[in-house]
Order: structure tokens, then sequence, then C-alpha cells
């Protein structure tokens, strides 16, 4: 019987195997040690991965699992205030679609209206990306200081069925 494989920091079982990046991590898969991300306290740590039960997808170079959404958000930063759809999210950022002009490395201010909550999510945000795909941000502050956005982030990721381990 398999053992869900659970975060050493934080107990949860919401991990994810991440792509081996060095070469001393490469030597370790031969002898089935990967290694894995926690997403709900960003904790990076190696585990003996064979009869354990982990998060089958792999994240690519991203620390955290993008949740796609459709959020209304309000941001104001210096002299530029916006309004725009969040498109997805994760504990490290959000990507939005917004008509206003901003440039990477802008720091604002964000309002996201969260599904069935009366006072929106706030957040301070660095630009990170301008692109067709839309503005992507990075959040500022620890993503896990901010209970109202892990709880969000983790009802949605187990409700789209990617939390299901395998």
């Amino acid at each position: 019987m398999t053992q869900p494989l659970t975060c050493p920091q934080c107990g949860q079982d919401n991990v994810f195997r991440s792509r081996c990046s060095t070469l001393m991590e490469r030597l370790q898969s031969l002898a089935c040690i990967a290694p894995f991300h926690c997403q709900s306290c960003s904790f990076h740590f190696h585990a003996f991965r064979l009869g354990r039960r982990y998060q089958a997808q792999m994240l690519d170079r991203r620390k955290h699992l993008r949740i796609p959404v459709r959020l209304f958000l309000s941001f104001s930063g210096g002299k530029v205030r916006g309004e725009g759809t969040v498109l997805d999210i994760s504990m490290g950022g959000c990507i939005i679609e917004s008509q206003a002009p901003v440039h990477v490395d802008d720091i604002f201010y964000l309002q996201i209206a969260l599904e069935n909550d009366q006072t929106p999510l706030e957040v301070a945000a660095m630009v990170r990306s301008v692109s067709s795909r839309g503005i992507a941000f990075k959040f500022l502050r620890s993503a896990q200081e901010n209970k109202r956005l892990l709880a969000f982030v983790h009802a949605k990721t187990e409700s789209s069925g990617a939390g299901s381990s395998s």
C-alpha cells in the first residue's frame, strides 16, 4: 500500500515533484530520490519516491501550480490605476488581462474579488512581464502569510481535481 508523501516542514500532502536541476539531483534520481516542492509552504525538499503517493504532474520551471480563474480585480500604484480580469492565480502570483499601461518592475497594490467573498483579497505585487497573454504579476509578500489566498488556491486545486494524488 502506498503512503502519501508529506512535506517535512508543514506536514501537508500538497507536494509536487520538481524537475532535476543539478547534477547531484540527477545522480540522486538514479537511486529514486527526487526533488519535491510543497504548494502549501513553498518548502523544497528531496525524498525517496518509490511507494509514495504524490501529485502526478511535474511543475515546469514554476514553483507554484497555476489555477485558471476569471476574477475581477482593481489595482493601483504610482499614478496608474486600472481594472482587469485575473486569468490564473497561484501562491506566487497571477496573470491578468487589462488595458492599463504598466511596465516590468512596476509595483502595484492589487485588490482581487474572490468568489463569494465580501472583501477583496489585497496583495502587493510586481509586474514580471507584459505580453499578448496578459500582465504577469509576482506577489511580493510571502503568499503563505496570506491565509485567504492559501485557502482559495487549495479549494480551487481540490475542486479542479489537481489536488488528487496518484
